[in-house]
């Protein structure tokens, strides 16, 4: 029976067509599996001579187990946002005799050979290894690479466990922010020593194999109750049973006032509230808020003002970035509904620029705190804010004309690839590269006057321009106007 699954997983992965239509987004995640896999290699090989060298007076192996906690909290916090439960297609299997219980044993094994789960090892053999050739007990360090792979699977179970039920909540991506926020807290104002516990734990067992057995124990736990999850899902008509929700209305009278485009700026932000990708997507901006505390406090970072320009964009333009390079790929649910109506595109345009334009006055305003790093800092972000008015907003609208990838609105915004295409990932570049070279040429002959003069009379110009600017948008648009009604209802 395993062996026909693997068959159907193989047949569905090269015949889909999503895979054929994302060969370039799966180059690249193949690009960037090499390049961690060379940095865990490098980790491994590296790791035992940087600590003996650095801290001659202790032994690398303890100090390896006492960081043993913040690695495997990192895992489980990178897994929750990149990995998912490996699925199949099996509501064609659920009318054939095929038992449940094989289909589930086979979806939970099958998330066993995950990425995710052979990435420590490329770091925890070569460690291993060299710990053995450094006349290490033999017993005791192969007891310890079994022990990482334990616990790599017991990470990757504990995640499945923990975003099934982060699924039932508005806001998936909180339990697993309390959960990790809550435990490094712990550790760090030392309420419970968990980095030194784990750490105990890990040379017990290196010291008495036998103890293996209860972090095996565990495992085979954690197993049972993501079996136990996963069980009553398994039917027919459990994806037929409809979700009972408590509808709720929003007093968006205010739009009005915006005239011709209220309408739909009302849809836009009815879309954005009762849709779990756009609404994640609003909460990014307090990451977006906070991006700036990275860099600001850091004496390293004092003298890299041009650095200081890609923060400004950042902090006044995520809301921005998020949401306009999926333009109009948000309303291609009922992207070929809208087409049919008696309406003026311009003013559909003219509402995503009005929404992303309030988002970047309104970070502004409230990035307005961190002019006590200086009164540079606030300067940079109110020049970053008008060229995101004047320029950004524009080119993110240009470069929705050439979207083609429906969106999933149902998914969660963090980590997630899907309606993503080669127009998202090169538009990036004009967004983010370009302001920074604009200041700098200015910046670096003239000085910090002339390179924020630059990016404000860029912006203005573009604010000035921006009815004829439209008018070339919204013409760029009805060209391709069925090419992405077609696109939009192919990939249904």
């Amino acid at each position: 029976m395993i062996q026909h699954f693997v068959k159907f997983e193989w047949k569905q992965f090269f015949r889909s067509s999503y895979w054929q239509k994302s060969i370039a987004i799966n180059i690249l995640m193949v690009f960037f599996a090499l390049y961690f896999i060379l940095v865990f290699l490098a980790l491994g090989f590296g790791l035992y001579p940087i600590l003996k060298k650095q801290f001659p007076e202790s032994d690398p192996f303890i100090m390896v187990n006492g960081f043993l906690f913040y690695w495997f909290l990192g895992d489980l916090v990178m897994r929750f946002f990149l990995q998912k439960l490996p699925v199949m297609n099996i509501k064609p299997l659920l009318i054939l005799p095929i038992k449940k219980s094989k289909i589930i044993h086979y979806v939970l094994s099958k998330s066993v050979i995950s990425f995710f789960n052979f990435l420590p090892l490329f770091a925890v053999i070569p460690f291993g290894t060299i710990l053995i050739s450094e006349d290490y007990n033999t017993s005791s360090i192969l007891t310890w690479m079994l022990l990482m792979v334990v616990f790599t699977l017991i990470i990757n179970f504990l995640n499945f466990i923990i975003e099934s039920k982060s699924a039932e909540t508005e806001l998936s991506f909180l339990p697993i922010i309390a959960i990790a926020s809550g435990l490094f807290a712990l550790n760090y104002f030392e309420i419970v020593s968990l980095s030194e516990l784990l750490a105990g734990a890990v040379n017990s067992i290196t010291d008495n194999s036998v103890l293996i057995l209860v972090p095996m124990a565990f495992l085979g736990l954690l197993y049972i109750v993501n079996y136990s999850i996963l069980r009553p899902k398994l039917y027919v008509d459990g994806s037929l049973k409809a979700k009972e929700q408590i509808a709720t209305t929003s007093d968006l009278s205010w739009t009005r006032r915006f005239g011709d485009i209220a309408p739909f700026l009302q849809l836009d932000l009815k879309l954005i509230w009762r849709n779990k990708r756009p609404r994640s997507s609003v909460f990014i901006l307090v990451i977006g808020l906070l991006y700036g505390l990275f860099f600001y406090p850091n004496p390293v970072y004092k003298e890299m003002v041009p650095l200081f320009i890609f923060v400004g964009i950042f902090v006044t333009g995520i809301f921005m970035i998020n949401f306009g390079q999926f333009i109009p790929a948000w309303d291609s649910g009922y992207y070929k509904l809208l087409m049919s109506q008696n309406i003026k595109y311009k003013q559909y345009l003219n509402s995503k620029f009005s929404l992303m334009l309030m988002s970047a006055i309104l970070m502004f305003i409230l990035s307005i705190p961190y002019v006590y790093f200086g009164w540079k800092i606030l300067v940079i972000h109110f020049a970053a804010m008008i060229y995101n008015i004047g320029v950004n907003s524009h080119v993110l609208l240009y470069g929705g004309s050439f979207n083609r990838k429906k969106i999933d609105l149902t998914q969660r915004a963090a980590f997630n690839y899907q309606g993503t295409g080669a127009v998202q990932w090169l538009i990036g570049f004009p967004l983010l590269l370009f302001p920074i070279l604009l200041f700098y040429l200015p910046y670096k002959f003239i000085g910090f006057e002339a390179g924020i003069a630059t990016l404000i009379i860029l912006g203005g110009i573009g604010i000035v321009l921006h009815q004829k600017l439209m008018t070339g948008i919204t013409n760029r648009y009805l060209k391709s106007k069925h090419k992405m009604i077609s696109a939009f209802d192919q990939n249904n």
